[in-house]
């Protein structure tokens, strides 16, 4: 239940995330400005921090960074131990065509 929430804003996040960036007015800078090419010698440019519409893909991207550590850490255990299964590993199939190996013992 909570890991389908937490995917589901996941999902919520990146497509307004997708939007955001999509909407967003170009600087002008381009790859110059990366390197320090730009007119200015600021971190941020000449508009300072940022609008609204900065601001906000900052915020959705730091959700989106803690929703993925979250799905990439926490749910495997939580649908696991929903599902009564312990986390061993299976078995590696035998490929068809090789012999079967002896067990070393090791």
């Amino acid at each position: 239940m909570l890991a389908g929430f937490i995917q589901l804003i996941h999902i919520l996040v990146c497509v307004g995330l997708i939007v955001i960036v999509l909407l967003q007015a170009d600087k002008g800078e381009g790859l110059a400005g990366a390197f320090g090419g730009g007119a200015s010698s600021t971190v941020f440019g000449e508009r300072g921090s940022g609008g609204f519409m900065s601001k906000l893909t900052t915020t959705m991207a730091v959700i989106f960074m803690i929703t993925s550590l979250i799905i990439a850490v926490y749910v495997p255990r939580w649908e696991t131990s929903t599902q009564g299964t312990s986390m061993s590993t299976p078995a590696p199939a035998q490929m068809p065509g090789l012999p079967e190996l002896p067990d070393s013992g090791i």
